[in-house]
């Protein structure tokens, strides 16, 4: 199998944070991949339209994107139970799609500042996406650091991913002040072997 894969995506941050809970990094190619939307780069387009990654090269299917499906699939083949059974599985996807949300939001913050010509830049539709942010972030920390104790599972993989991305684009926002818990949290799952080994260059 192929990865194509960039060290400062969150969502491949997150599929590369998996493989290391899994043991099963050695059973992956990596494959350097980049680009945006108004420039595509090296993004792998034959194998994902969509000019997105991570995009995971398989030799007996057609290739899977984005980041949650190839999860899913690394998972199952590997039998790793970061998915676990109904009906905690319902939480664990749903932590996984809010924090896929984060990324998504902190991702078009970047892309306002990256794709658009100065002067052409909206502060209001970054300070709304960072409103997108912080509304999820209150609500981590209103409602789920009693599930954010439990056992370890992709939804766990995918927060952390997300709220290092946004340490490491969105640090000045100080995301920490109001959700204490929650940085707290962060900071015993940032010590983990498998996020140090992905920490995002650049």
């Amino acid at each position: 199998m192929k990865l194509y894969h960039s060290p400062t995506s969150p969502y491949v941050r997150k599929v590369m944070v998996l493989l290391h809970e899994l043991g099963k990094l050695s059973n992956v190619e990596l494959v350097a991949a980049g680009g945006s939307p108004v420039a595509p780069g090296t993004l792998p387009l034959q194998l994902n339209p969509l000019g997105k990654i991570p995009a995971l090269e398989r030799a007996d299917g057609p290739a899977l994107y984005d980041s949650p499906v190839i999860s899913r699939f690394l998972d199952a083949t590997f039998e790793g139970g970061l998915y676990p059974a109904a009906p905690r599985l319902w939480e664990t996807l749903t932590l996984e799609a809010t924090a896929d949300g984060i990324m998504d939001a902190a991702i078009l913050m970047v892309y306002e500042h990256k794709a658009r010509p100065e002067g052409t830049q909206s502060p209001e539709w970054e300070e709304a996406q960072w409103a997108k942010i912080a509304r999820t972030l209150d609500t981590l920390e209103d409602r789920w650091l009693a599930y954010l104790a439990g056992p370890l599972d992709a939804g766990h993989i995918a927060l952390g991913c997300a709220l290092g991305y946004l340490d490491l684009r969105h640090g000045s926002r100080g995301w920490r002040e109001r959700h204490t818990g929650l940085a707290n949290w962060y900071e015993s799952f940032a010590a983990r072997d498998s996020m140090l080994q992905t920490v995002p260059q650049g």
